[in-house]
């Protein structure tokens, strides 16, 4: 009995040995703490490796949804090359947007980051202000982590999350360049004709329009509708205005019994009348 009971045991040991020793390494989320410094601007600005060159400062801003180096750190990283050359961006003046194979602040990693390359004005104007200012942290890095701010204490702490962000730079471009592929226009109504013009003066503030119009031989002049007759609701929507009307027109299908409120001298009456093919 004892023997069954170790060799049991045994088995179970050597199965948890293999579930674990299959299973993939769990991501290191200790949270790290990196300091700024504050500007009279009020924007931060961090120590960078880029690619292992630097450090170099650069400002981290939140609301930046690009990386940005200026043409001095970039050529220094060795993040320019042929595919900056080629892009339509650089001769657009917009930047040449590339990729930083390693970003470090403080013990925080980043690789394959989207970047611009560009002598940003705003960020020349704060080097030549508050001292060297090489660039822009931006969206691209930060939201892969969870990040608090110090002020107090000037200090960030990150801690690392499995959300990739996308890149925003390549959509912009893509949709500059016709990348992204249009919808081809939706019809606002079916081809149903109902045979009645209406009308509404800017100042009136009354629920529903005037009939101005109806169509001898129509659906609407065979349901009874007149002229006068103030339309109030196409199949329970409201027809407040003549748009309103074309709206309530387009959910209705040929062949579709309709049903039409309107008021007639001083009284509510509900008509229904079915459309016909037309435009």
């Amino acid at each position: 009995m004892k023997t069954t009971i170790t060799i049991r045991r045994a088995i179970a040991v050597a199965v948890l040995l293999l579930v674990f020793t299959n299973l993939a390494p769990a991501q290191d989320v200790r949270p790290i703490k990196v300091p700024f410094e504050l500007l009279k601007t009020q924007h931060k600005v961090i120590s960078v490796k880029i690619n292992g060159k630097g450090p170099y400062r650069l400002i981290f801003d939140t609301g930046s949804p690009v990386n940005l180096l200026n043409t001095k750190v970039a050529a220094a990283a060795g993040v320019t090359g042929k595919e900056a050359a080629k892009n339509p961006f650089g001769a657009l003046g917009g930047g040449a947007p590339v990729k930083i194979k390693t970003l470090e602040i403080g013990g925080v990693k980043a690789e394959d980051l989207p970047c611009v390359v560009m002598n940003h004005p705003t960020v020349e104007a704060l080097s030549k202000a508050m001292g060297p200012c090489e660039g822009i942290i931006g969206y691209p890095f930060f939201a892969r982590y969870k990040m608090t701010i110090d002020y107090q204490a000037k200090e960030m702490t990150f801690v690392p999350s499995a959300f990739v962000p996308s890149d925003a730079l390549g959509g912009l471009q893509m949709l500059l360049l016709g990348g992204v592929k249009k919808k081809p226009p939706t019809p606002i109504a079916p081809a149903a004709q109902f045979g009645i013009r209406v009308q509404k003066d800017d100042k009136d503030e009354q629920a529903g329009v005037n009939v101005a119009e109806v169509f001898a031989g129509s659906p609407a002049a065979a349901a009874g509708l007149r002229v006068g007759d103030r339309l109030l609701t196409v199949d329970d929507r409201w027809t407040d205005s003549v748009t309103d009307c074309y709206h309530a027109a387009a959910g209705v299908r040929l062949g579709t019994p309709v049903r039409i409120l309107i008021r007639r001298d001083k009284a509510e009456k509900e008509i229904t009348l079915t459309v016909r093919a037309g435009v």
